[in-house]
């Protein structure tokens, strides 16, 4: 692209991504362009009398909306309506939905099916999950605080740490005094274990990253995620 040239798009900004299409018509214009984004749309959809010529001319005994949001296929199932095709005859049906057609009995939904995004990640194909998108998500917003420490085997006494490492959180040499404290927070929850004769990990590790998410919110209003790490010795 350069000054003096002119970009026409012909295109309507699908619903969510406005942001991109702006920033694109921003960098055009940054680069001299002359862009002409308004009214230079006609939409590729069926108006409405499109639609009832097409309902006119098949006269169908059943109706499917396809398309759209659910807003649009609702419009589109009482303009069918209009045209003297049975409402019972007319389905709106959801991604997944599995709909049989029977001569005698009519349609209905059976079943349903898988319809969602498929995710692709390095050379996995639909191996990720929701746990593990959440867990990328709260990586990604509030970082992460690994806590590590070394205790007794038989009697579970702390012989090192709590040591503190923080990713993505905050920057542990200008935060002395806020991981400190943290550590502070770790020695008593790991005392209050002993004093209650706690000697199992699963819950000196739930109880640890208890009391230091209590206590980081109430300092700093965030919520990393903790990693608790304990080695035996």
């Amino acid at each position: 692209i350069s000054p003096g040239d002119k970009v026409i798009l012909s295109s309507t900004p699908i619903p969510g991504n406005e942001k991109t299409v702006s920033r694109v018509i921003n960098e055009l214009l940054l680069k001299g362009a002359q862009v002409i984004f308004r009214d230079t749309h006609v939409s590729g959809h069926a108006c409405q009398e499109e639609v009832k010529l097409l309902i006119n001319l098949i006269k169908p005994k059943y109706y499917i909306p396809v398309h759209g949001e659910y807003r649009h296929l609702i419009k589109s199932a009482e303009l069918a309506t209009q045209l003297g095709i049975k409402r019972n005859n007319i389905f709106i049906v959801r991604a997944g939905d599995v709909l049989e057609l029977d001569k005698t009995q009519g349609g209905k939904v059976i079943d349903k099916v898988p319809a969602e995004a498929v995710l692709v990640d390095g050379l996995g194909v639909g191996d990720v999950g929701n746990i593990v998108l959440r867990d990328r998500q709260h990586l990604s917003q509030n970082g992460l605080i690994i806590v590590v420490i070394t205790l007794q085997r038989q009697s579970a006494q702390v012989l090192a740490g709590p040591d503190i490492i923080s990713r993505g959180f905050v920057y542990v040499r200008a935060s002395e005094t806020l991981i400190d404290d943290a550590k502070k927070v770790v020695n008593e929850a790991l005392n209050n274990c002993l004093e209650n004769n706690i000697t199992d990990w699963s819950r000196m590790k739930h109880n640890v990253k208890e009391a230091l998410s209590e206590f980081l919110w109430k300092q700093t209003k965030r919520n990393p995620m903790i990693l608790p790490i304990i080695m035996e010795v």
